[in-house]
């Protein structure tokens, strides 16, 4: 457990954060609390830095949501509830990453395997959202991810060269983010934080091209599998080269 006075700055950051996301319309009543609460959890499991992951991915998703927001709706493709985040959509993009602080904070012994699984899972819903919002404004060709045929702007499972770019940058920038602030000696926990972003993306647009566009699968759950498949890619790399 943090001293108590560590404790409660965490807690009054939180609180203005909840604060700032209702005034400015970034998230619902019940987005805030439940993002408040994801965040104590994400402290109590992996300190200061995984809770910093979790405000850069909000910031960066924030932002990217509002950017252009009236051109996007001019195409038809902005985000439902004026960019508002509900509950739903806060436990898909950092429910996976509370489960692992929570892994961490039960099972100390675990705790760098859990940072790695913390910061796949954030660097691919970091990767998804800009790659998605910022895509679709700074595109210019856009394709079918599985049969890579010209497609429409907005639709599910639809990629550019431009949008993958700018999820990978903030893959990588999630990645340098947690490898200076949890002390990863090897330089490869880094490679394998923005390899999971990126394999996280590309797969929550394969289940856009298939199961979302058939209906099976609501976004939130697209979002909530793109998450863990970042997730489980580091795993895999914790597994095979014995990180961090």
């Amino acid at each position: 457990m943090p001293p108590l006075i560590s404790l409660g700055a965490v807690l009054l950051l939180l609180g203005l954060g909840m604060t700032y996301s209702l005034q400015t319309g970034k998230l619902t009543r019940a987005g805030a609390g439940t993002g408040g609460a994801l965040g104590l959890l994400i402290f109590l499991g992996t300190g200061y830095t995984g809770l910093g992951l979790l405000i850069l991915f909000f910031l960066l998703g924030s932002g990217a949501t509002v950017w252009q927001r009236a051109t996007k709706q001019r195409w038809g493709v902005a985000e439902a509830h004026h960019g508002r985040r509900t509950a739903a959509q806060v436990v898909a993009n950092a429910g996976v990453a509370g489960a692992a602080a929570l892994a961490s904070w039960v099972l100390p012994a675990h705790a760098p395997l859990c940072q790695l699984l913390l910061a796949g899972s954030l660097a691919a819903a970091t990767a998804d959202t800009l790659s998605s919002e910022l895509g679709t404004v700074y595109g210019r060709r856009f394709y079918n991810i599985l049969t890579l045929r010209p497609d429409t702007r907005g639709r599910d499972g639809v990629v550019s060269a431009e949008g993958t770019l700018l999820g990978l940058t903030g893959s990588i920038l999630l990645a340098g983010v947690a490898t200076l602030g949890f002390g990863w000696p090897q330089a490869y926990s880094f490679w394998v934080v923005a390899l999971a972003g990126t394999v996280g993306n590309l797969a929550d647009s394969v289940l856009g091209a298939t199961l979302e566009r058939r209906g099976i699968l609501s976004n939130d759950t697209v979002n909530l599998l793109n998450t863990l498949t970042g997730a489980v890619t580091a795993a895999v790399g914790y597994a095979l080269l014995g990180l961090p």
